[in-house]
């Protein structure tokens, strides 16, 4: 296809825009986690001229470091099941675009895409996958250790640190959910919260503060995870008396929230105060011809299998969409 250039004017001012010739697809899915790649295939499958824009493959999957929940497999690590994914999508040739994109709207006949390099991609459907982002902590060592000890879900890695010493990071719901499920298989639990006292649910902190083998630290923050090949510990500072300590943990559970990637949408389709998408049970968001699946969605229990089966629904939708459209639009 041709590249062009456009001009759009601004408020204030005039930008330059590198674009194809606005071709027309059938379906452009936005992230290619599990929800996005598995509504690529079921695109594939119905022969839906269909486009993936993503930053990424994997997404959070690639982030876990072990999966024991994901059906056919009795365990896979994170980055080998979205290899598995990967050389799944690769077999129907889809077309993936590398890209961030910054803004989403309705055009006249479909969507349009506008990424972050100044292209434009256009489609009469769309699927929006793109999952959230857990919020990090942003100390040294959380990055180099990521998969390696660091994980930011409880539900898919908590049963791989049985019988070893692990923190929390995070004493809201999500923290003491965490810590309710490590307690039961590991010796040691330390729950950290950077606030003078926990932030969860009565209920779930009456567990917690039973419970013999967790250790409550408030007022504490992480400063560094450290390890060789994987965690070994963490250094924690209490904020109010600048005492520092190290933590001798196997695992590092990040559980201080995650945030939907929907800041792009521009106002497209309604949001819930949590900043997700809601979705009925055909992944349909209201707007027509417009779908969603995975993390980004309202849809409880984000889980790999869930997300991966959300996104087979949001592809058979946008084909049934398609297929009913007037002869002229198709």
């Amino acid at each position: 296809m041709g590249i062009g250039i456009a001009a759009r004017r601004d408020e204030y001012c005039y930008r330059i825009i590198v674009r194809e010739e606005m071709a027309m697809h059938d379906l452009i899915i936005l992230g290619a986690g599990p929800a996005g790649m598995t509504a690529g295939v079921y695109a594939a499958r119905k022969q839906l001229d269909t486009l993936i824009i993503t930053e990424n493959i994997g997404g959070q999957t690639t982030w876990s470091a072990g999966i024991e929940n994901y059906l056919g497999y009795t365990y896979i690590t994170g980055p080998e099941l979205v290899a598995k994914f990967q050389d799944h999508l690769q077999h129907f040739s889809l077309r993936v675009e590398y890209a961030k994109v910054t803004r989403f709207c309705k055009v006249e006949g479909g969507f349009q895409a506008e990424t972050e390099d100044a292209r434009e991609f256009q489609a009469r459907s769309a699927v929006l996958a793109t999952g959230k982002s857990p919020r990090m902590l942003h100390v040294p060592g959380e990055r180099e250790f990521r998969g390696k000890g660091v994980t930011y879900c409880s539900t898919c890695d908590a049963p791989l640190f049985a019988g070893m010493e692990v923190a929390v990071v995070g004493g809201g719901n999500s923290g003491a959910d965490a810590a309710i499920q490590l307690m039961r298989i590991t010796p040691k639990v330390y729950l950290l919260e950077i606030a003078p006292d926990l932030r969860a649910d009565a209920a779930l902190q009456e567990k917690i503060r039973g419970a013999h083998n967790v250790e409550i630290l408030v007022n504490t923050k992480p400063k560094e995870v450290f390890g060789d090949v994987m965690v070994t510990g963490i250094k924690v500072e209490n904020v109010e008396t600048g005492e520092k300590r190290n933590l001798k943990v196997r695992g590092v559970f990040v559980e201080i929230g995650l945030e939907p990637n929907t800041g792009f949408l521009d106002g497209l389709v309604r949001l819930n105060r949590y900043g997700e998408v809601p979705v009925n049970c055909a992944a349909e968001t209201g707007v027509p011809g417009l779908f969603a699946a995975g993390d980004v969605t309202d849809v409880p229990e984000k889980q790999i299998i869930i997300a991966a089966g959300d996104g087979a629904k949001a592809a058979l939708g946008a084909y049934s969409y398609l297929v009913r459209l007037p002869s002229e639009k198709v």
